[in-house]
């Protein structure tokens, strides 16, 4: 699936900044583009690795996308070697990482690859926009970041959806006592 989003008048043309999406989750994909064309950018938006290649095969050197907002983890392979691919053959492009398996080896491995930033989701769109623009080298930092259990809690549930809401499987897979899990997943989200 592939949504691509083109300017409406030729007059945004010209203003307009090329962007590459790359997000399997179709929802967010479509959210974020719509709030990226209202701020600027002609995005182009597709949902995984082998889509998001055909993508960068047909821009052009007059064309290419100045800014690339990329997931890490898609369907079919790592967003990283996408970013990679984009600095190799167009090395001013700005790339931001969003993943909802926030590390900080996988941070590193990103800034490494070429990303300009690096993005836990849920993301603000507004954050987002703030790094693809941003004119430093580091990002500013949040002004409510969220709290560690916060961060701990999105993860784990985040685990137990991708584990299709088994508990079992879950705990085996973070390495927890299922019901240690259990209990987790009967409280409230934490602030």
């Amino acid at each position: 699936m592939t949504d691509t989003a083109q300017p409406t008048a030729t007059a945004d043309a010209a203003v307009r900044m090329p962007l590459l999406l790359v997000d399997d989750d179709a929802p967010f994909r479509q959210r974020l583009a719509m709030m990226l064309e209202r701020r600027g950018f002609a995005v182009t938006a597709v949902a995984s690795v082998a889509e998001a290649r055909s993508a960068i095969a047909g821009f052009t050197a007059e064309n290419y996308p100045s800014h690339a907002v990329v997931d890490m983890r898609l369907g079919d392979g790592n967003g990283l070697d996408l970013v990679a691919e984009l600095r190799a053959r167009w090395p001013e492009t700005r790339v931001v990482i969003l993943t909802g398996y926030g590390n900080l080896a996988t941070a590193v491995s990103a800034v490494k690859a070429g990303a300009v930033d690096y993005l836990a989701k849920p993301a603000d769109p507004e954050d987002i926009i703030g790094a693809l623009l941003a004119t430093g080298t580091t990002a500013e930092a949040p002004a409510e970041p969220m709290s560690a259990d916060r961060v701990r809690w999105e993860h784990i549930t985040r685990v137990y959806e991708l584990c299709d809401r088994n508990v079992s499987e879950t705990a085996r897979r973070l390495k927890m006592h299922r019901r240690t899990l259990q209990r987790i997943l009967a409280k409230r989200s934490p602030k």
